[in-house]
């Protein structure tokens, strides 16, 4: 890396500084690469240093990441400061703090990462959700929740609301509820049944606001008054008696209007047209309403039936207006009449359709809170809506707030910016005692927080960046009349990027058609670069352009794919030619002094679609690393795809599409050509024929052993351990990545952490997990930045918020968001909702609606300009900027032309090879902004490079292969069914398996009980409530126990030399056996094994006896005779039903050997 300029790294230290003064609450307006987190980690190392509990800190954060790497960095200091020199300790300390520090200072220094580690918990750096979730464990009582509550992830939320929702919709349609149901069929009569699901999505998104809104209004009824008074709508009004009144109202103008028409009717074509319809109406005496519309066709155009009321431009033509001036007046007038009747019928209609939704969301959030009360669960949105009600709660909140005080007295809030209203409101609460000055506590408190209004991305999740405005004034006015330090400082020295980008970036946002939505505070955006001497380049390249299809060859046969022409897979296909290029020839990063790597290259997209799948494609097939997406749909990977395809071959292996997908999966791995052998010309389903013919070839016989083995266990294990079998003892997992590589990883394990996550919650089926798997559409997050360091990074903009990469792509810049929710929040003047609004289609919206409409195309219009900036802020050394057209004009308001417009002004035009080679773009020169390196590079060697020449080869070769540990061998748990005894419509209710159970435990302990005491023990254990056992069934069990137990026959099997359960573990044929033997004799001379068998006819020739007891028993005899050399090993099956005791010979058990 070069050395960076020294004069404005001193000044942005000292800007540092004065933020991490611990005794000054401290609002820090940050630009991105300012180095926001060292602000964060030496305000908290400064309150450290300064005295200040560990305890008493609380840094809340915007992700468990950025919490994570700052619990790395301060704990990275402070083991340094621990045992580096005091002469190096003093230089840190005065870097830090900007003062000498004394004896008390460097001893504490020393002492705090000790201290930090004995803290209980550790220290306070956490998400506002886990802080939240603390509080409320710790004080659950007062918060009128259950102490022992489950917070819910995404997925179990989801799975509620769904239920939710349908228990909803099962109640309207019953009829029962009057008023669920009427507002059922408003909303089903207003929508497209292909558009209830995205309603009904919004709603449940929404719920928190609208939660909020029956708590600020307190009940349906009077978010109703709001509603119609925003609308204008009086209560007993409606869209039918608006549209009646108005019809009749008229009376009077009628003859003006007849005069008009009788005008017209002399006219042109257009004005006797006019005139017809006009007429029509005036003689229409009985339902006038069903002539309205034709006749409002007179005076508005046909534009309200897709969007706003318009007029017609003329009403009439030049030589009647001129002839009779008056007829016009008339026109206008009734048409502005006629436009206020229907604009007043819109917003009826909003208000019925309003009132509907308000009553069907008000019934699925009372059905989802009693699902949660049902089950202790609480969301993410209770944690801060419960923790605020709590902090707020009369009588309540001074207790917890007292309790508070006692614990916490510095706040650090990071990612301001991105904070929504309802967290802010659980912040002001929780520091209110900070600036009231009669806090319990004496020494100074302070409130940190540090954001980027320019940054502020996440409205999806509540933030506004008017309330991080907001916040400011409201902390300084509390800070400063309570007569506490308070400062503002704005970082403006960016340590991220060269001047090459950073003049791209202040030139396009200083223009005025990109300010609108960034530059919110009124602050000229202006970064400096610390990185004043690095090279560093922005490119803007022509967009690629589509193009005409090919006229594809009559009667063709469809056999081929015909590939349509894809512009964005073009673009994918250029990219990755060019990272491509990159890589193989070895291009240099100027002030790395290294060349480039595949790990040094990020993709960011606004929104994922073809241009990441075709990309990834692209590059895979260069053989080039790739990290994959940041957020992965689980059941759309193979590797799970081809896992759940399996489970359902299990569940129904006649499903002959299922299993031919199995066959050809990595598991057993068919070609064409053994399906096809297999399938072609067989009498029954595939199942059928590869047991049939499964020792025909040594593929079919691998396959049926396999899927056999699978099968032996489905009944009985749990989808957890079914999985785990297979993808640990039967290989699963290794064949899988041999075929799919290593991106296959991530998948198979959220699919058994799904697995497990399933059992907890719901009965362990492998039917069910299989159909809960498909219905919930699982997404995956994931952390790229610790992704394999050689490999791109391909990322949505959002999630690449707080990261950077020397090289950075950005292709998708030519499409622009157009998706609108559907529901319209009216607010008051200080930004809190008054209500909702649902006009169902767009030729419903009235002034209101068309207003509100305005104002969230604004804000989407504003976040998706500051979305440009964090995406341009992520390159550290060099930019890309793509695009592709479609048929589609582009928007000016788009990105590419947003940078287009000032990279074109500052930049140069040069022809580019590349382009120039490949032909995709509609030209061939690329616009290009550089900067030269000036600074000496200091060369840093790679980890690699710095083991290389330390290590033996040994160590640099790869690792051998782990040998493979197999489950171990259970005898008495065959992989074979045991013969059924009993009719599967028997209504034993399980009794047979409870009955062989007890009669086992009264074998093993009443031998050990004296004769004449033996017959009340059982006596009693069998009468115990937990067996559930009739009289009649007691009897029976204890008198063919005793019969066994005090049977002359079977002295030596209970007598002193036996053991009763005896474990037993060893390895027998290179397989580990793991079994319980029920008793064992163990004589000078021989050794007798004997196995309980209950429940069972007893066979009476051993030929007869089950292979799955045979081979129980043969395993247990070749484990004891390496026990137990040179004695006699004898089996014997004890049959109680009888009882019997059966023989077993050595050369029948020889067969069925492990």
């Amino acid at each position: 890396m070069s050395e960076p300029d020294q004069r404005l790294v001193d000044r942005a230290v000292l800007s540092q500084r004065s933020a991490s003064d611990p005794t000054t609450s401290v609002w820090v307006s940050a630009s991105a690469g300012t180095g926001k987190t060292k602000v964060l980690t030496d305000r908290v190392l400064s309150l450290l240093v300064a005295g200040n509990d560990p305890q008493k800190i609380i840094c809340l954060t915007f992700t468990r990441a950025a919490a994570a790497e700052m619990e790395s960095r301060i704990a990275k200091r402070l083991g340094k400061w621990s045992t580096i020199r005091d002469q190096d300790l003093r230089i840190e300390l005065h870097q830090l703090t900007g003062t000498h520090p004394s004896k008390h200072h460097m001893l504490r220094a020393r002492q705090l990462f000790a201290l930090v580690l004995e803290t209980p918990g550790g220290m306070q750096i956490e998400t506002i959700h886990a802080f939240c979730q603390s509080l409320l464990r710790r004080f659950p009582l007062e918060a009128s929740i259950a102490p022992h509550f489950k917070l819910m992830d995404e997925r179990d939320t989801n799975e509620l609301l769904v239920q939710a929702r349908e228990d909803v919709l099962a109640r309207a349609n019953t009829g029962r509820e009057k008023i669920l149901s009427a507002a059922l069929a408003v909303i089903t009569s207003h929508t497209h049944e292909a558009s209830i699901p995205t309603l009904l999505a919004s709603l449940t998104a929404a719920r928190g606001r609208l939660h909020r809104l029956l708590i600020k209004h307190g009940d349906i009824a009077k978010i109703l008054q709001h509603v119609r008074k925003l609308m204008r709508v009086d209560e007993k009004e409606t869209s039918e008696t608006i549209l009646s009144s108005a019809l009749t109202s008229h009376t009077n103008d009628k003859p003006r209007l007849r005069y008009a028409a009788e005008i017209l009717s002399t006219g042109s074509k257009t004005d006797i047209e006019r005139a017809k319809k006009i007429q029509s109406w005036l003689d229409c005496d009985k339902n006038p309403i069903e002539k309205f519309e034709p006749y409002a066709d007179a005076f508005l155009t046909a534009a309200r039936y897709t969007g706003p009321i318009e007029i017609r431009k003329a009403l009439v033509t030049k030589k009647i207006k001129e002839a009779n001036p008056d007829v016009k007046e008339i026109l206008d007038e009734e048409a502005n009449r006629l436009a206020n009747i229907l604009t007043r019928v819109r917003s009826a209609i909003i208000v019925e359709t309003t009132e509907a939704l308000l009553h069907f969301s008000d019934a699925l959030l009372t059905s989802y809170q009693k699902r949660k009360e049902q089950h202790s669960l609480i969301d993410y949105d209770d944690l801060i809506q419960e923790t605020g009600r709590l902090l707020n709660r009369e009588g309540i909140a001074p207790w917890v707030l007292f309790k508070l005080d006692g614990g916490i007295d510095h706040v650090l809030i990071d990612e301001a910016q991105d904070t929504s209203p309802e967290q802010w409101g659980v912040i002001k609460a929780l520091v209110d005692e900070f600036t009231v000055g009669n806090s319990a506590q004496e020494n100074e408190r302070t409130v940190f927080s540090v954001g980027d209004l320019k940054q502020s991305i996440y409205s999806f999740q509540g933030a506004d960046p008017g309330e991080f405005q907001a916040m400011q004034s409201f902390f300084r006015e509390r800070v400063s009349n309570a007569g506490h330090n308070w400062r503002e400082v704005n970082l403006t020295v960016s340590f991220r990027s060269t001047p090459a980008i950073l003049m791209t970036v202040d030139a396009v946002f200083t223009a005025i058609g990109a300010q609108d939505g960034v530059m919110l505070d009124g602050n000229v955006i202006k970064h400096e670069a610390a990185r004043a001497g690095d090279g560093g380049l922005v490119e803007l390249w022509p967009p690629v352009e589509p193009r005409e299809a090919d006229t594809p060859i009559a009667w063709k046969p469809p056999i081929e794919r015909i590939q349509r022409d894809s512009p964005p897979t073009r673009l994918a296909r250029l990219i990755a030619e060019r990272i491509h290029r990159m890589i193989e020839n070895e291009e240099h990063l100027l002030s790395h002094g290294r060349a480039i790597q595949a790990g040094d290259i990020m993709v960011l997209v606004r929104q994922r679609g073809t241009i990441v799948e075709e990309l990834v494609r692209a590059l895979k097939s260069r053989n080039i690393g790739v990290a994959g997406s940041d957020r992965m749909v689980l059941t759309e990977q193979i590797s799970v795809l081809d896992l759940m395809a399996l489970g359902r071959f299990l569940l129904l292996p006649q499903d002959d599409l299922t299993l031919a997908t199995v066959l050809k999966s990595p598991f057993i791995g068919f070609d064409e050509t053994n399906l096809f052998d297999l399938a072609y010309n067989r009498s029954g389903s595939l199942w059928q024929e590869l047991k049939t013919h499964f020792g025909d070839d040594d593929m079919f016989q691998k396959a049926y052993e396999f899927l056999s083995n699978m099968m032996s266990k489905v009944d009985f294990v749990t989808p957890f351990e079914l999985y785990s079998y297979l993808l640990d003892a039967k290989e699963g997992r290794k064949k899988i990545l041999s075929r799919l590589g290593p991106e296959a990883a991530d998948p198979i394990s959220e699919f058994l952490n799904l697995a497990l996550a399933y059992e907890q919650n719901h009965t362990p089926s492998l039917e069910g997990f299989l159909d809960w798997m498909e219905a919930g559409n699982v997404v995956i997050k994931r952390d790229l930045e610790q992704a394999r360091p050689e490999a791109v990074r391909i990322m949505t903009v959002h999630g690449a918020k707080g990261l950077q990469a020397p090289i950075v792509f950005l292709p998708d810049t030519m499409q622009m968001p157009v998706h609108l929710p559907p529901l319209l929040w009216p607010q008051d003047q200080r930004g809190g909702d008054i209500a909702f609004i649902w006009p169902p289609r767009r030729s419903l919206f009235d002034n209101i609606a068309e207003e509100e409409r305005k104002k969230a195309i604004n804000k989407r219009d504003q976040e998706y300009r500051r979305l440009l900036y964090v995406a341009m802020t992520r390159a550290q050394d060099r930019l890309y900027i793509c695009g592709w057209h479609t048929k589609k004009a582009v928007s000016e308001e788009c990105w590419y032309n947003k940078m287009e417009m000032e990279i074109s002004r500052i930049g140069k035009k040069i022809e580019d090879p590349l382009l120039t080679e490949l032909k995709e773009t509609s030209d061939n020169q690329i616009i290009r902004i550089t900067s030269p390196q000036k600074s000496i590079v200091r060369v840093v060697k790679t980890a690699k490079e710095n083991i290389a020449h330390k290590l033996d080869q040994w160590a640099l070769s790869p690792a051998p292969d782990e040998p493979i540990t197999h489950l171990p061998l259970t005898p008495s748990y065959s992989s074979n069914l045991e013969p059924v005894v009993c009719s599967p419509l028997s209504d034993d209710k399980g009794q047979r398996f409870n009955r062989g159970n007890i009669i086992h435990r009264l074998l093993q302990t009443l031998p050990d009980i004296a004769g004449g005491s033996r017959r009340e023990a059982a006596r009693r254990y069998l009468a115990l409530d937990t067996h559930k056992l009739s009289n009649n069934a007691q009897t029976k069990i204890l008198e063919e126990t005793l019969a066994v137990i005090n049977d002359p026959k079977f002295h030596t099997i209970f007598g002193l030399s036996s053991r009763a359960e005896v474990p037993l573990v060893g390895e027998v044929n290179g397989k580990v056996i793991s079994a319980q033997i029920d008793r064992l004799v163990v004589q000078k001379d021989r050794i007798m094994i004997v196995d309980y068998k209950t429940n069972q006819f007893p066979p009476t020739d051993p030929m007869d006896v089950p292979e799955t007891y045979l081979r129980q028993m043969s395993a247990y005899k070749v484990a004891l005779e390496q026990i137990y050399p040179g004695r006699n090993i004898e089996c014997l099956l004890l049959w109680t039903n009888g009882p019997n005791l059966m023989h077993l010979k050595t050369e029948l058990l020889a067969t069925y050997s492990p």
